[in-house]
């Protein structure tokens, strides 16, 4: 028995000091790591080099340092900044290291604006007289409209070209809601603000098929001319290409019709790279991403005590009741009122240009961020530069600024109120659930019957109608703040009441629609915007510096709240849809009820 303990004491001893080692060495390992990716070191390139940028890639406005998005996303395609991508272009123009680009085609995940910006800066790049090769085992509108400004374009013998002209689709659940036996009871005002149509109707109303028809032919209209431009085809032969639907034919078609310059495999298109640097058959080609260009400094870069502040918001604008770990990919009112203020008492920043890139959201978080920028206004100029979207809830906050700057494709506008609360009494009823209370007055119970589900005490939904005279109550409180809305965007652009409700309605506009209509006062992309606030700020000299301020991975790591590891693991392990569904079951509560916001599938349901 005796030699039976000491060999479970030594086995559990073993156990234990194995694995404390193991913890350890995982620890150091895990740590070096974080080291060597939070290393930021000014970079000097050397020899001639080709620029990559993948297009394969999702590329929001800023790219984001989350070290667990990184540690736990699991997804194959890649993340870039826009940022990045424009100061990676413009560092290649300015540096004789940089010979040309190399742009790989594929399943681009962007805004039309956002792919508007490269492209446009691709153009920049060459007229510095360097070359731009571009290659893809698939294109879709948003790459190939990227990539048609290359001197050459190419396409594997087996790829394929998505070309088919715009769509936007949306479900509608009316039916599905009535089944199940719920009702959603909808206030609004705003002919056009169709973010309810999903859960009231069966089909697009005529309001909305009239403004989803008018920005999608707009941006379409953008596309085309692009490409007529860059491959001299005609937009009406480009349409005719469009209405065979490009997307299952022969690539050799796409060759006959002047859509690309020849099919080749990777490995030829490197050997094409070559040829242009003239570089002999064993010389090696050396190649530079997006992210390798981060440490290269600008050529001209200006070193000044005065700074230019570009403050980036992307995403959906929340109130501060929901859980602090959203922040990270939303626009918060507690955070950027705190932004806004550090801005406007920052002596060295003369002037501020707010990046929104957002549909909109809570309305009084909207309204907040709003007053947040209108303070700074009376102490530096502002200037917004708007991304994708800026619409509803976006546009509020934007509505503000001394000017305001779009691409051409921006989706904003969208100016309208709605609110919607779910009834479930019927499905209540059919599960068999009865209520009975005490009120002291005649509304008391306003919330207070809510279907929950026995024994896991989670709460679904109301499970009781509002009466005639609380629904009068609710739409009066729409109209009220849609008045307020009113008045913002009548204030901030100088334009009476009732010509912004003429245009307002909740109607989604793009970019070129909103200057014809004062709702944006110039086109162009952010750099444009750091240059008119400097000419409003009257400074000739400056840096420009981003906001809020990135953290490094090892900083950010620490900062992280237990609570938002434990969600971001339950993130990864229940994946990202399931787990939106059941977090948006248990924070509806926490948005404010006047929403501001345009549907996601604007931009979504875009081919």
């Amino acid at each position: 028995m005796k030699s039976f303990i000491k060999m479970i004491f030594a086995s559990c001893l073993g156990v234990i000091i194995g694995g404390t080692l193991l913890l350890l060495f995982s620890m150091s390992f895990f740590i070096g790591m974080i080291g060597s990716m939070s290393e930021t070191k000014t970079k000097t390139l050397k020899s001639e080099n080709v620029l990559k940028i993948n297009l394969n890639s999702e590329i929001a406005d800023r790219a984001t340092s989350d070290p667990f998005d990184l540690l736990l996303s699991g997804s194959a395609v890649e993340q870039n900044g826009l940022n990045n991508i424009l100061s990676a272009i413009k560092k290649a123009k300015d540096s004789d290291k940089i010979k040309g680009i190399y742009l790989k085609g594929g399943l681009t995940q962007c805004g039309y604006a956002t792919a508007e910006a490269i492209r446009k800066a691709l153009l920049d790049f060459k007229t510095g007289g360097k070359f731009i090769i571009a290659y893809g085992e698939n294109f879709t509108h948003r790459s190939y409209y990227i990539c048609s400004v290359a001197d050459s374009v190419f396409i594997n013998p087996q790829g394929m070209m998505d070309f088919r002209g715009l769509a936007s689709t949306i479900q509608y659940n009316k039916a599905i809601l009535e089944k199940w036996g719920i009702e959603m009871q909808v206030f609004k005002v705003g002919t056009f603000k169709s973010a309810v149509e999903p859960y009231t109707e069966s089909q697009m109303t005529p309001a909305n098929r009239e403004q989803t028809t008018a920005f999608l032919n707009d941006i379409w209209t953008t596309i085309l001319q692009g490409i007529s431009e860059s491959r001299n085809i005609s937009v009406e032969q480009l349409n005719s290409y469009a209405d065979e639907c490009l997307t299952f034919t022969d690539p050799k078609r796409l060759f006959d019709y002047y859509l690309i310059d020849g099919l080749r495999y990777e490995d030829d298109v490197k050997a094409c790279l070559k040829n242009k640097l003239s570089l002999g058959k064993d010389e090696s080609l050396t190649i530079v991403g997006v992210k390798d260009m981060i440490p290269v400094p600008e050529s001209n870069r200006k070193i000044s005590k005065d700074k230019i502040a570009v403050l980036y918001a992307e995403g959906e604008i929340l109130d501060d009741a929901l859980p602090s770990f959203y922040s990270q990919s939303a626009i918060t009112a507690k955070e950027y009122i705190k932004e806004l203020n550090r801005l406007k008492d920052d002596k060295k920043v003369k002037a501020v240009v707010f990046r929104v890139n957002s549909p909109g959201g809570s309305g009084y978080a909207s309204e907040q961020i709003w007053h947040a920028v209108a303070e700074l206004k009376k102490v530096k100029p502002v200037v917004v530069s708007m991304g994708t979207y800026a619409a509803s809830g976006g546009y509020y906050i934007s509505c503000g600024a001394n000017k305001i700057i779009a691409e051409s494709g921006t989706l904003t506008g969208s100016i309208g109120v709605f609110g919607m609360i779910p009834n479930g009494a019927q499905l209540a009823k059919r599960m068999g659930a009865t209520y009975d209370g005490v009120q002291t007055n005649k509304h008391a119970n306003f919330e207070s019957e809510v279907l929950t589900i026995p024994l896991l005490g989670v709460g679904v939904l109301p499970a009781r109608p509002l009466n005639q005279e609380e629904s009068a109550m609710i739409q009066a409180y729409i109209d009220r703040f849609y008045d307020v809305f009113l008045t913002r965007v009548s204030d901030g652009r100088n334009i009476s009441k009732t010509a912004v409700d003429s245009i307002a309605q909740g109607r989604v506009w793009t970019g070129n629609q909103a200057l014809k209509l004062g709702l944006v006062d110039e086109l162009g992309g952010i750099d444009r915007a750091i240059v008119s606030a400097a000419e409003l700020a009257d400074i000739q000299s400056y840096s420009v510096e981003e906001y809020p301020e990135e953290k490094d991975f090892f900083t950010s790591l620490l900062e992280e709240s237990s609570e938002s590891v434990g969600v971001k693991l339950m993130q990864f392990i229940m994946g990202t849809d399931r787990f939106n569904q059941q977090l948006l079951q248990k924070t509806w509560q926490g948005y404010d009820f006047r929403q501001a916001i345009v549907p996601q599938a604007f931009i979504d349901g875009m081919n």
